[in-house]
């Protein structure tokens, strides 16, 4: 019992960051050949509408051409900029132990969205999103195993000015994890500010975070079909200059802003990133991105996006497919319940999208835990549920490994002339932490022994246990000097005293 409590050693754990995955491929390699061909196509024969000057200057340069509005980009250029891509990356923690290798076929679940409101367990109803909203997903977040980054979660609609919004959805996010984090951007110079301040958190020397980069933008340069988002656009400018990782962020909606057949949503998402991808490498060779494909579904019905459909996760599991392909490393969105709380219809559309990505072998799969009413919509009970969920799905990741050991052929001999049953195998008690994956909040109870014990509900449980860890993990990884000097420098709007002591759980 005492091995048990103490736990398995980080080699013998059941699952792990960046388990290899792949092992679900929706498309044939003839397929994939299609798709970016016909990606190449569209850029080069319709090219990008609203080109920045900065886009046009450096692809013009390089053999691109403007006619009108447009910006076309050669096939020549778009496959050396792919050959001359990062295929890989460290994507780092604050805490150096929880940095994850983004690429190959390695396989991460973490969170991401924008979601404007706080699913609350108490009043069964959503409210507005807060600053203290996004530090506290943050914290929580912080303690949950088998999520291995954390994008912001929420918008903290308490912050009037756009630059209020960035510095300090970056600041929340940093001081609530040590865990790679990500967050998005609305001007360039919010991007350069937030660099200075991420600086000041490595110990103040100018250059710091470029060395090691924890924070990657989500950035979604492009309005679709085929047109970049200018603001967007000069933000990616600022983050290759500052050194800051890139998501390069394509969000389509099929039906609605991009085709209705799935492939060609697949074919435009992967051309859109591709003409990014290129000004990119054109800019800086193997500045690190990430293919964010994330072709999303209509419910042609009423043209409101769908986020838990069989459609969306097949696309998905295709997006992530398709930059593998390419050798890129790759990012997707699973997890995108359209269920307003947590409960049964968020389980199952949770479970397909995330675990079609995961074993199409998605370097990151984004919004992962946590979301509700197709991105609308984050719940603090949902991250813990889910987190259950991440650790299941991961188990299938990894597969049944085949050996002679495994096959149990000597403990089945042992068994059939002995005890009869393999409770007491050294097999069985040597594995059961390596080779399962246990609940923190699921319910295995038989049906008396859960009435017993209060016949709570999974969101109850949950609910429990996010006051527990938001009343006690405070995470001290920046100092409080370093905040003060942070302070001073920047408008803070976070409680000083919400470091330490919660207000609220």
């Amino acid at each position: 019992m005492a091995a048990r409590a103490a736990g398995p050693t980080e080699d013998k754990r059941p699952v792990r960051p960046g388990m290899s995955g792949g092992r679900y491929a929706p498309l044939s390699e003839s397929d994939c050949r299609q798709v970016y061909d016909a990606a190449l196509y569209l850029i080069e024969d319709i090219g990008m509408g609203s080109p920045i000057r900065e886009f046009v200057d450096v692809v013009t340069a390089a053999g691109g051409r403007v006619e009108g509005d447009r910006l076309h980009f050669p096939r020549t250029i778009v496959e050396e900029a792919v050959s001359t891509a990062a295929g890989s990356f460290t994507w780092y923690g604050f805490d150096d132990s929880r940095s994850i290798d983004v690429g190959g076929d390695r396989v991460h679940f973490g969170t991401a969205g924008a979601a404007v409101s706080v699913w609350e367990h108490e009043t069964r109803r959503h409210r507005p999103s807060t600053l203290l909203d996004v530090y506290d997903v943050a914290r929580l977040v912080d303690t949950l195993e088998h999520i291995h980054f954390h994008v912001r979660t929420l918008v903290a609609r308490d912050m009037v000015e756009a630059r209020d919004l960035d510095v300090n959805t970056a600041y929340a996010v940093a001081m609530g994890t040590t865990m790679p984090i990500g967050t998005s951007f609305f001007q360039p110079e919010h991007v350069v500010e937030t660099v200075e301040m991420f600086d000041q958190m490595l110990g103040g020397r100018p250059g710091a975070f470029a060395e090691r980069p924890f924070c990657v933008a989500n950035n979604t340069f492009v309005v679709p079909p085929l047109r970049y988002a200018e603001d967007a656009a000069r933000s990616m400018v600022a983050q290759v200059q500052t050194g800051m990782p890139i998501n390069l962020l394509s969000a389509g909606q099929a039906g609605a802003t991009s085709p209705a057949a799935l492939a060609g949503s697949l074919t435009q998402a992967l051309a859109e990133c591709l003409s990014a991808l290129t000004f990119v490498n054109l800019m800086n060779p193997g500045h690190p991105c990430v293919m964010g494909l994330w072709p999303f579904v209509s419910d042609l019905r009423t043209g409101a996006m769908t986020g838990g459909s069989g459609a969306e996760a097949v696309l998905n599991a295709a997006a992530a497919q398709m930059a593998n392909w390419l050798g890129l490393p790759s990012g997707v969105p699973a997890g995108m319940a359209d269920s307003k709380l947590p409960d049964n219809q968020a389980g199952h559309e949770k479970g397909l999208t995330v675990a079609l990505a995961g074993n199409a072998g998605a370097n990151l799969v984004y919004e992962s835990a946590g979301m509700l009413a197709s991105l609308l919509a984050c719940s603090f009970e949902g991250l813990v549920i889910d987190n259950d969920m991440l650790g299941a799905v991961n188990r299938t990741v990894r597969g049944i490994e085949i050996n002679p050991d495994t096959l149990s052929v000597e403990v089945i001999r042992d068994v059939v002339h002995g005890a009869g049953h393999f409770l007491g195998q050294d097999q069985t008690l040597a594995i059961m932490q390596s080779e399962y994956v246990y609940p923190d909040i699921g319910d295995r109870l038989s049906p008396d022994d859960w009435f017993d014990a209060g016949a709570t509900s999974a969101d109850e449980r949950a609910r429990d246990h996010v006051k527990r860890v938001l009343s006690t993990h405070f995470p001290s990884h920046v100092s409080p000097e370093i905040d003060a000097v942070i302070r001073e420098r920047f408008d803070i709007y976070l409680p000083v005293g919400e470091l330490t002591a919660s207000s609220r759980w």
